[in-house]
């Protein structure tokens, strides 16, 4: 295998020029931004696009829909950033980084022109966003290892940082830009994107270019085939087993989710031996050897399956519980959900850049594991919150959070890609945003799994007992109260009432104070708080358990390890501490260290 400079090895002196690294980030954070502001947007815009094709999400048979078009996008921007980014370094990271761009334009325009009802226009929604999130992928997979290869080793860590508050922040700015569009109008949620990746398409195909190494290489077929097999069977498999089956609250014993984790697993089994065997694997195994890029992807998997399900938890807790216990009716809380968790991103736009900047001055290590055990004590701070919470408190909890999250991203990201061989970098991105966006899925699912769990212990007898002082019939009350749980929270989740969902055959029977009451703002939050509040305890102790785990890897990275070639292909190393500036690679005793091959 062979490796060719496309503009010589100059992009760790500045790239293919001072001026070209900045238009580089600029570019790189616009699209990352744009495709993690898509992965949310439709978080909060779900009640809307389902009213506007005329379909109840929540009705029988339904569900399916409702979990597709949330979690699509995911999946396979999971499933494809390791084979993309693998392709980048073949094929040129910026080419394929401009083709991720241009595919996503077109989907975007595509899904703003949906037009009919029904379940056919939910599934055009669901196939238009899957190929969208295909684009999102090539985005994801090219961006980091573009970056690498514009800046130098000691300003990695701020353009990386810089694009990894893109990607939090992203996530935020979705919640509320899908709650502020869709009530005006739900195609805006799709529209909002064209005029950005318009823009963004032509600007990167006229001003980015490949400065890295390219890597002459076939693709893998077997490795690409039984990795996408074996990833999207577990993650179908976690998808459908947060849904009720067979009369129980969630469908982890379902043949059918048993058959996807199990099979998917050992295809993903398969996968590993076949990447030790074939001459050129998809997923470069030795990359594990260094020990700066396997800690600091653990770290990283880690984080994320404490984060990506908090998230949703925080939502519901806020659209089931706080905010109709504060004055807002069950429509309005999808947008105010969003507005409320806004000091999150605040304090990761703060310390996201500024840990950057100070991880490439000082190193990755303090930074990142400070931040990630940070995150542990504030998930068990947030366990002493009440159902009904004081609102600065929790901002400021919020706010905490996020500065911890950024003190951790920014520094592991530039640890990681410093430490991949030039050549590598494509791949080696692809398979870090692997491992991060399947941990958020898993998460997801990890998360709602501990809610419905905490809910299926006490909720049924507290309804049971709440609709009966409230005059409804004992046999109704019983049907009602054993309905799966989770219907609840998806309820609350896109902003339906969830009583007015649960009784709503019986309503026009009930006086009209009566239905006023059990409909309002207080019955169904005072109701479901305990039992709520059970579970979201085990969630906190779960996502407060990874994040120490997280600090634990982190802490074992090693010191400042970068990874760097001279022009005529030979290694650069310096033995012991290097100056900080140094463009020299460090090898710290017991590190090992890959090397690319030389260029041709």
């Amino acid at each position: 295998m062979g490796a060719e400079r496309i503009v010589g090895e100059t992009s760790n002196k500045g790239g293919a020029g001072v001026a070209y690294k900045w238009i580089a980030l600029s570019n790189t954070t616009l699209g990352i931004l744009m495709a993690t502001i898509n992965s949310s947007i439709v978080l909060i815009a779900l009640p809307n696009i389902f009213r506007g094709i005329h379909l109840n999400p929540l009705a029988p048979g339904n569900t399916p829909y409702f979990l597709w078009l949330l979690m699509g996008y995911m999946v396979v921007t999971a499933v494809l950033v390791v084979s993309l980014g693998r392709i980048g370094d073949m094929y040129g990271r910026v080419r394929m980084y401009n083709l991720g761009f241009a595919v996503f334009t077109i989907f975007s325009i595509l899904l703003s022109l949906t037009f009919g009802s029904g379940p056919g226009a939910a599934l055009y929604l669901i196939a238009m966003r899957i190929l969208q999130g295909i684009g999102g992928a090539f985005l994801w997979a090219n961006s980091s290892a573009i970056l690498t290869d514009a800046f130098p080793p000691n300003q990695r860590g701020l353009a990386l940082g810089t694009n990894m508050v893109a990607a939090i922040a992203g996530s935020f700015i979705g919640l509320v830009l899908g709650g502020v569009l869709g009530p005006i109008e739900w195609h805006l949620v799709f529209l909002v994107s064209v005029p950005f990746g318009i823009f963004g398409t032509i600007w990167a195909y006229l001003k980015l270019k490949d400065t890295g190494v390219r890597v002459r290489s076939t693709i893998d077929w077997w490795g690409n085939l039984t990795f996408a097999v074996g990833l999207i069977s577990v993650l179908v498999g976690i998808t459908y087993g947060i849904l009720p089956y067979d009369g129980q609250s969630m469908g982890w014993t379902s043949p059918f989710v048993l058959v996807t984790l199990i099979g998917g697993t050992a295809v993903l089994a398969l996968f590993v031996w076949i990447e030790t065997k074939v001459e050129q694997p998809m997923f470069r195994m030795p990359l594990f050897r260094i020990r700066a890029f396997a800690a600091g992807n653990l770290a990283a998997l880690l984080a994320a399956m404490a984060r990506g399900g908090l998230m949703f938890i925080l939502i519901i807790w806020l659209q089931g519980i706080w905010l109709p216990r504060h004055g807002y009716s069950f429509a309005q809380t999808p947008l105010w959900a969003g507005i409320y968790l806004l000091p999150l991103t605040v304090g990761f736009l703060v310390a996201g850049p500024l840990a950057g900047v100070l991880s490439d001055r000082y190193g990755s290590r303090l930074f990142a594991t400070v931040g990630v055990v940070a995150s542990a004590v504030i998930f068990g701070l947030m366990q002493l919150l009440p159902a009904d919470f004081s609102y600065p408190v929790f901002a400021a909890l919020l706010f905490a959070y996020g500065l911890s999250s950024g003190l951790f991203a920014s520094p592991n990201q530039a640890a990681i890609m410093n430490s991949l061989p030039p050549g590598q970098r494509g791949a080696g991105a692809g398979m870090a945003a692997t491992f991060q966006n399947s941990a958020s899925v898993l998460s997801i699912g990890i998360f709602f799994t501990l809610i419905v769990v905490g809910l299926s212990a006490s909720l049924p007898h507290a309804l049971y007992h709440g609709l009966l002082a409230q005059g409804i019939p004992a046999a109704y009350a019983a049907r009602v109260a054993h309905l799966p749980a989770v219907g609840s929270l998806f309820a609350a989740f896109l902003g339906y009432n969830p009583i007015g969902t649960l009784l709503g055959p019986l309503l026009p029977h009930l006086s009209h104070a009566r239905v006023a009451y059990l409909t309002g703002r207080a019955f169904f939050p005072q109701l479901i708080s305990p039992a709520f509040m059970s579970g979201l305890r085990a969630a906190l102790d779960f996502a407060a358990a990874a994040c120490l785990l997280a600090g634990v890897a982190s802490a074992l990275r090693g010191g400042r390890y970068i990874h760097q070639e001279e022009p005529a292909g030979r290694p650069v190393v310096a033995a012991g501490a290097a100056r900080r500036d140094s463009l020299a690679e460090t090898v710290v005793p017991g590190q090992p260290s890959l090397r690319a091959p030389n260029p041709k």
